[in-house]
C-alpha cells in the first residue's frame, strides 16, 4: 500500500468525521434549545423514546454524538436516566443507517447532494436555510469521504500479510478486540463500519470474520460517551453504563448464534455478492434484536447502572458553586448542548432568585422585630448572590460566543440580564436589614402605623417575587401579573410616603426614624422595578410556558 493510498484513506476519513460534524452543528443551529421540549414530550413512551432516539441518530449519522448528548441531559437534570434508556436504545438502531446507504452505493448522488448544500450555504441569505444547507453539505462531504476510503483500500487485497491478518477476525475474540479498540480510537461506529465494508467490499475478509469485528465496533463506539461522561454526576455515568451494557449484550448474544448457527452464511444467501449490503444487514439485525429483547428490561438496565454506581452520600459540595452549568471547551459543543446550556442558567437563575426572596423576607423580618443579629445571615446570603451573579454573567460571556441559534443568543443575553435585576434585589435586601443596626444605633423605632405599612411592604414584595419562582417559563398572563404588582408597589410608595408626612407633621414619627423609612420605602420601590424588568427579559426572549 503506497504512501498515497495511505494519504487518501487519511484523508477520507477527515471528510467522513468532518461532514459528520457539520450535520451535527447543522442540526443544532435548526434545533437547538427546542431539542429539550421534544426529548420532554415524547421519551415519557418507551416507544416513542426509541423512535426518538433513531430518528435523531440517522439525522446526524452518530450514535455517539446522540449519545453523548443524552449523558449531558441526564447530567444537567432535563432527563431522567429511565428516559435515557429508550434513547440509546434508538440511537443504536438509527446508527445503523449510514452503513444501510453505503450499501445501497447513495454514495454516487454524495458531490451532488454537497454541491446543492455549499452553494444554499454560500449564496442564499436565509439563516433558516443556510442552516439546511450546513446539513445536506456535511452528508455530501460524509459520503465523499467513504468512497475515498473505499478508494484507498482496494490495493489491500493484494497484500497477503493484510489478508492474513484479516483472516485472524474469524476468531470471535480477536475479531471483537479490534473492533472495539479501532472504533474507540477514531470514535465514530459508523466510520468503522463504513470502512469494514470498504474492506470486504474489495474481498480481504468475508462475512464470516467481519462479523465479529462488527459486533466490536458497538462496543468500541461506548467510548465517546464514557470520555463525555468525566466529570458529571452519577446519574450521567450511569447512561454509558446503559449504553455499554447494551452493546455488550447484544455481542454475547450474536456471537454466540453467529459462531454455533449459521446465520452468515443465511445472510449470504439472501444477498448474494454484495459483501457491502451484507454486513449493512447484519449491523441492522443486531441493533434491531438486541433492542426488541432488551426493550421490556429497560428499568432493570437503569436498575443494573444504579447497582453498579450507587449514589455516594459525600458528593454534595460545601460552599459557594455553580451547581449546575460547567465550562465548555469548543470542541464539547455537541448537539444538545445549547438546551443544556440554557437549563443550567435556569436553575442557576432560580437559586439566585430563591436567594434573593429569602433574603427580602429576612430583612423586613428583622426590621420589624428590630433584630441587628440576622445582618450576618443575610450579608452571607448576599455573598453567595454575588458569587452566583459573577459567575452566571461570566459564563454566559464566555459561552454566547458558540451560540449559533438566534433565539438562544437572545434568551442568554436576557439571563445576562436578569441576573442583573436579581443581584440588584439582593442589594436592596441588605440595606433594609442594615437600618435595624442604625436604628439600634440611634435608639429610634417605627411607629405602629409604620410597621403596619412595612407588614404591607412585606406582603406584597414576596408575592410578586413568587411569580418569578419558574424562570424557565413566564405566560403572558404571568407578566400581566407581575407588572399590576410593580404598579401596586408604586402606588403603595406614594401613598405611605403621603402617610408619613402626615406622622411627621403630628409628630408620630421620630426624625431619625422617618429619614430611615424614607430610604426602605426606595429599596421597597426598586424592589418592584428589578421584579418587572426580570419579567419583561423572560416575555421578551420568548421564554414562554
Amino acid at each position: 500500500m503506497s504512501v498515497t493510498n495511505i494519504l487518501s484513506l487519511l484523508g477520507g476519513l477527515a471528510l467522513f468525521l468532518y461532514g459528520m460534524q457539520m450535520m451535527n452543528s447543522g442540526l443544532e443551529s435548526v434545533a437547538g434549545n427546542r431539542m429539550k421540549q421534544i426529548l420532554e414530550r415524547l421519551t415519557a413512551n418507551r416507544f416513542l423514546g426509541v423512535m426518538v432516539g433513531m430518528g435523531i441518530t440517522a439525522v446526524i449519522q452518530s450514535s455517539s454524538a446522540t449519545t453523548v448528548m443524552v449523558v449531558g441531559f441526564v447530567n444537567s437534570g432535563m432527563m431522567t436516566l429511565r428516559q435515557a434508556v429508550w434513547i440509546i436504545m434508538g440511537a443504536n438502531i438509527g446508527t445503523t443507517v449510514t452503513g444501510l446507504l453505503i450499501g445501497l452505493d447513495i454514495g454516487v448522488l454524495a458531490p451532488t447532494v454537497a454541491f446543492i448544500g455549499v452553494a444554499v450555504v454560500v449564496f442564499v441569505k436565509n439563516q433558516k436555510l443556510q442552516q439546511v444547507g450546513q446539513i445536506l453539505a456535511g452528508f455530501g462531504i460524509l459520503f465523499i469521504g467513504m468512497d475515498m476510503m473505499s478508494g484507498a483500500m482496494e490495493p489491500l487485497r493484494e497484500m497477503d500479510s493484510f489478508v492474513s491478518l484479516m483472516t485472524r477476525f474469524s476468531n470471535p475474540i480477536l475479531g471483537i478486540l479490534a473492533g472495539a479498540v479501532f472504533t474507540a480510537i477514531i470514535q465514530s461506529s459508523s466510520a468503522s463500519v463504513g470502512i469494514l465494508q470498504s474492506l470486504a467490499a474489495s474481498g480481504v475478509i468475508g462475512l464470516g470474520g467481519a462479523v465479529y469485528v462488527l459486533f466490536g465496533q458497538n462496543i468500541g463506539t461506548c467510548i465517546t460517551a464514557a470520555i463525555a461522561s468525566i466529570g458529571t454526576s452519577r446519574a450521567a455515568k450511569r447512561t454509558t453504563i446503559i449504553h455499554l451494557s447494551f452493546n455488550v449484550i447484544g455481542t454475547v448474544v450474536f456471537t454466540l448464534i453467529c459462531y454455533f448457527l449459521p446465520l452468515t452464511g443465511l445472510i449470504e444467501s439472501l444477498i448474494p455478492d454484495q459483501p457491502k449490503m451484507q454486513i449493512a444487514a447484519m449491523h441492522t439485525l443486531f441493533n434491531v434484536s438486541t433492542t426488541l429483547i432488551l426493550l421490556p428490561f429497560g428499568m432493570t438496565l437503569a436498575s443494573f447502572a444504579t447497582k453498579i454506581l450507587p449514589d455516594h452520600p459525600s458528593e454534595q459540595e460545601e460552599g459557594h458553586r455553580l451547581a449546575y452549568i460547567k465550562e465548555v471547551e469548543t470542541s464539547e459543543y455537541h448537539m444538545g448542548m445549547s438546551a443544556i446550556i440554557l437549563n443550567g442558567v435556569r436553575k442557576e437563575l432560580g437559586r439566585m432568585a430563591d436567594m434573593a426572596r429569602q433574603n427580602v423576607e429576612r430583612s423586613f423580618d428583622a426590621v420589624l422585630a428590630l433584630d441587628p443579629a440576622k445582618l450576618a445571615e443575610v450579608e452571607k446570603t448576599e455573598d453567595y448572590i454575588d458569587f452566583l451573579n459573577k459567575g452566571i454573567s461570566q459564563y454566559i460571556s464566555r459561552i454566547i460566543v458558540y451560540e449559533t441559534n438566534e433565539r438562544d443568543s437572545a434568551e442568554l443575553s436576557s439571563f445576562f440580564k436578569i441576573a442583573s435585576n436579581i443581584e440588584r434585589i439582593g442589594d436592596h435586601a441588605i440595606n433594609i436589614c442594615g437600618y435595624t443596626r442604625i436604628l439600634e444605633e440611634k435608639r429610634a423605632s417605627f411607629s405602629e402605623k409604620a410597621r403596619e405599612e412595612i407588614v404591607q411592604m412585606r406582603e406584597v414584595s414576596l408575592l410578586a417575587m413568587d411569580r418569578l419562582k419558574n424562570i424557565s417559563g413566564l405566560s403572558v398572563e404571568g407578566l400581566t401579573q407581575i407588572s399590576a404588582f410593580e404598579q401596586k408597589i408604586d402606588d403603595m410608595t406614594a401613598q405611605f410616603r403621603r402617610n408619613q408626612m402626615d406622622r411627621m407633621r403630628d409628630g408620630s414619627c421620630s426624625d431619625e426614624a422617618c429619614i430611615i423609612y424614607s430610604e426602605m420605602l426606595t429599596d421597597f420601590e426598586r424592589i418592584g422595578d428589578h421584579i418587572l424588568n426580570i419579567g419583561e427579559e423572560l416575555a421578551r426572549s420568548g421564554i414562554q410556558g
